[in-house]
């Protein structure tokens, strides 16, 4: 059984006004008193901004309950400085993020100048165990048309400075600003996807190999691959049915490598188009289909995706959870949806952020 891991960035906000606050040193600091011997928050690049990684899992239930208790970590943590934590993937209300104190951040700073400035926004990155760097690539290779169909279920971003964005995941469009974000060519082979990676660094376009922000790449730190597609998702729920997904993808993709099958050969020009619809409507509209790049109704599409992937889902004892997360989503929403109708509600983003906060914390 494959392993799973999830990263999720969390935004640090004012209990009473929904804005954000700069205050991760302090979070982190009040988290190493509480136990020093703790790995699982991180700083990130905006002090706003505040990490954590699960270790890895190979029971969905059990990642469940370790990213809810990261959550309810993380919160206790902040509310111990007076702010709270929520899981949402740009902030509603108006901000000017603050860069944190950091060599690599201060580089990137100087480097992309407003880029950098601009780039609060919060991920879902899911890491997947693989057995070597040539099966990752295969399973890169093979998954590339089905990433936009995870974004589409995680949308978690539709406001921006204040203003509703007319997307279901602005954070994905803002991603797309950094040179070596999105989808990628075929590599065909280890050695392939290397050589370019190295050709990348010889640019000095970017630092190191963690700023290669590949949609899903091979982990510079596990023996994994990582997707990096997800908004933040505002229900823990949610974050568990997409790292299911995520395997099942690995799965299917490597199976198909050993048996032979040749990936689809999209060009990254038709993959962005894919992207860029799945972050404008989410569920709520037309997909582009992974088999065909026409569109579909986003529910046809995330049927096809089970079906794709519903051989592993089934084999893991994924499918019922997956099932259900999913027809959830399709009935109540994603966080975009959520979101907007919680300022159909109460005419305030402040609301949606405390409800938000809520939700964060919830089960």
């Amino acid at each position: 059984m494959r392993t799973v891991g999830v990263e999720e960035e969390l935004l640090l906000v004012d209990p009473a006004t929904g804005e954000p606050r700069a205050l991760s040193a302090a979070v982190l600091a009040r988290a190493f008193l509480d136990d020093s011997e703790q790995d699982v928050f991180e700083k990130e690049l905006h002090e706003q901004m505040l990490e954590f990684a699960t270790h890895p899992q190979a029971d969905m239930e059990r990642l469940h309950a370790e990213i809810v208790r990261c959550r309810e970590e993380a919160g206790r943590h902040a509310g111990g400085i007076g702010c709270a934590v929520a899981a949402l993937a740009t902030s509603p209300l108006p901000v000017t993020p603050s860069i944190g104190v950091n060599r690599r951040y201060e580089w990137m700073a100087e480097q992309y100048g407003v880029v950098v400035h601009e780039q609060l926004v919060l991920g879902c990155h899911v890491h997947v165990s693989v057995g070597s760097d040539e099966e990752g690539v295969a399973v890169i290779d093979r998954v590339r048309p089905w990433l936009p169909v995870l974004a589409a279920l995680s949308a978690n971003s539709p406001f921006w400075q204040g203003r509703d964005s007319s997307y279901s995941s602005y954070r994905s469009r803002v991603w797309q600003r950094w040179p070596s974000a999105g989808p990628t060519e075929l590599f065909g082979s280890a050695e392939r996807y290397h050589r370019r990676v190295a050709d990348m660094l010889a640019t000095g376009t970017v630092l190191d190999d963690g700023m290669v922000y590949f949609d899903v790449r091979l982990s510079q730190r596990y023996p994994t691959v990582e997707f990096r597609v997800a908004d933040v998702c505002l229900d823990a729920s949610t974050a568990v049915v997409l790292a299911a997904l995520a395997r099942a993808l690995v799965d299917t993709a490597a199976r198909e490598w050993r048996a032979g099958a040749e990936p689809a050969e999209h060009s990254v020009s038709l993959l962005r188009l894919a992207a860029w619809r799945a972050a404008r409507s989410g569920l709520t509209s037309e997909l582009l289909h992974p088999a065909t790049m026409r569109r579909m109704p986003a529910e046809s599409v995330v049927r096809d995706l089970l079906e794709h992937a519903g051989e592993a889902l089934a084999a893991a004892g994924d499918l019922e959870r997956v099932r259900e997360g999913v027809e959830r989503l399709l009935r109540h929403g994603n966080g975009a949806r959520v979101q907007r109708e919680l300022l159909a509600r109460t005419g305030s983003l402040r609301e949606v952020v405390a409800a938000c906060v809520r939700r964060t914390q919830a089960a």
